[in-house]
């Protein structure tokens, strides 16, 4: 029996406020954390992410006093990323109300890093965040045709983002969330072949992220093999109910939702 799909509101923060923009560039203020956290509760979202988006390429930890504000507000599942380097800062997000949390650059710095989070805490702790980019003209040429960013897309890595997302699965990440750099705030809809690419490569939950506009572009992103879609300017600009139409969509496509 097929695992229900989960839709999850992103909260992309920036100096305490939730920030959006167009391919990672461009931020403009979305509102304060806590206040849509509450509403994406009670919208019926099934979890929420919160991305600290500057805290790696700041070089500092992610906001704990939002994290612990944004926790108080929600019952339902919250992950959270930016600026987690290791078992430390993991540890800490849960003391602070985290259910999980969510690793890119550090790991992608040392591998390593991995194997310690989830010895220590688990792989349902831990969600592995590959913001992945079609590589470009002068780029070192990747096996897939996609690479790894770090520090919020800007800095490209040369690494295939497939066999990455397969390396961390095979060292026990729980969850995959998959940001298309290339589709990142455009509305134009997923990137469909980097989720399929993707999912032929592993078998645990791929949370697909990256160019929701309307609801009728999370369906394919499902048919792709995402087990979750998450998105935050369709949220943050939409009418209330759109948690609610994306859920309808998804349901009347054939997919079973929560």
């Amino acid at each position: 029996m097929a695992v229900a799909v989960r839709v999850i509101p992103c909260l992309d923060v920036d100096a305490g406020r939730v920030v959006k923009g167009v391919n990672f560039e461009g931020l403009r203020d979305a509102g304060d954390p806590v206040e849509l956290a509450h509403r994406y509760d009670n919208g019926g979202a099934d979890e929420l992410t919160f991305l600290d988006v500057t805290a790696s390429s700041g070089n500092r930890e992610t906001t704990f006093d939002v994290v612990r504000r944004t926790a108080e507000e929600v019952f339902i599942p919250l992950t959270v990323g930016g600026g987690v380097r290791g078992v430390a800062e993991v540890d800490k997000l849960l003391r602070f109300g985290a259910d999980k949390a969510s690793i890119n650059t550090a790991a992608v710095a040392r591998p390593d890093v991995i194997d310690e989070i989830t010895r220590h805490f688990g792989s349902q702790v831990l969600v592995l965040s590959v913001d992945a980019r079609r590589t470009r003209e002068g780029d070192v040429p990747t096996s897939s045709g996609f690479e790894v960013t770090t520090h919020g897309g800007r800095t490209g890595t040369g690494i295939d983002a497939i066999a990455w997302a397969k390396e961390a699965a095979d060292r026990g990440v729980g969850e995959i969330l998959l940001n298309s750099i290339d589709a990142d705030g455009t509305k134009d809809g997923f990137d469909l072949e980097l989720i399929r690419l993707v999912r032929s490569a592993v078998n645990i939950p791929i949370i697909a992220s990256g160019g929701a506009g309307k609801p009728a572009h999370f369906p394919p992103a499902v048919e792709a093999g995402a087990d979750a879609v998450l998105a935050a300017s369709v949220f943050h600009f939409g009418p209330d109910d759109m948690i609610a139409q994306v859920k309808a969509a998804i349901r009347e496509a054939g997919f079973e939702v929560r």
